[in-house]
């Protein structure tokens, strides 16, 4: 066991500790934040928007950009999904699980390819495709980015982009040295498989709390 813990640290050689603690505790909120989602528990905002703060800045350091800025954009829509979760459908119940409709589907097409386009942009600017992993970052934001744009509605499919995004990261993550983050997004692929059948199961039904 030693000699795995040895082998990950080294993966470390020459990053700034500091950075090394803030991508554990960073892990550690996104953990809990698709913990939460699962339950269909508003912490999942406040978790995700410490997790993504400190994300942001980490792959910055990285050169990541792409999921730098999906990173940010997370944290918007952290802040946009707290407060629409909030809203009531009456007295008691607030806003249903519900699926994707043909409207929404549409414009999760558009914001996939409009997050491609964007996302290509900042990094001929920045010169950054001089490697493949910059061409699998790019699909990889757009993913994320119709995935927490459905989370944020409380659509049902927001899990499907999830689970195909955090597949294809966990190698990407681990490629670039990122060891912690990448057993993050394995976990998060196992978590975000049991989060749709737990969505699923309750799909229309409209919770009396938030807080479970």
């Amino acid at each position: 066991m030693s000699h795995i813990f040895d082998w990950i640290f080294a993966q470390y050689e020459g990053v700034s500790t500091h950075l090394i603690i803030l991508e554990m505790v960073g892990v550690v909120f996104g953990l809990l934040s698709v913990w939460y989602a699962k339950r269909e528990n508003i912490l999942v905002f406040p978790t995700g928007i410490i997790s993504t703060g400190l994300f942001v800045y980490i792959l910055l350091v990285f050169g990541l950009l792409g999921d730098m800025l999906i990173n940010a954009y997370y944290f918007v829509m952290s802040i946009i999904g707290w407060y629409l979760w909030t809203q009531k459908v009456d007295e008691t119940h607030f806003v249903p699980i519900t699926e994707t409709t043909s409207k929404e589907k549409m414009w999760s097409v558009l914001l996939f390819v409009g997050a491609i386009v964007f996302v290509s942009v900042v990094y001929y600017v920045f010169n950054k495709f001089d490697t493949w992993t910059a061409y699998v970052d790019t699909l990889t934001t757009a993913i994320f980015f119709v995935g927490m744009w459905l989370m944020a509605k409380k659509k049902l499919e927001n899990w499907v982009y999830w689970i195909i995004g955090d597949i294809i990261t966990v190698p990407l993550y681990w490629y670039k040295g990122l060891i912690f983050s990448s057993l993050l997004y394995f976990l998060l692929t196992l978590i975000a498989i049991y989060g749709y059948k737990a969505w699923k199961k309750n799909l229309g039904k409209s919770p009396q709390t938030l807080l479970k």
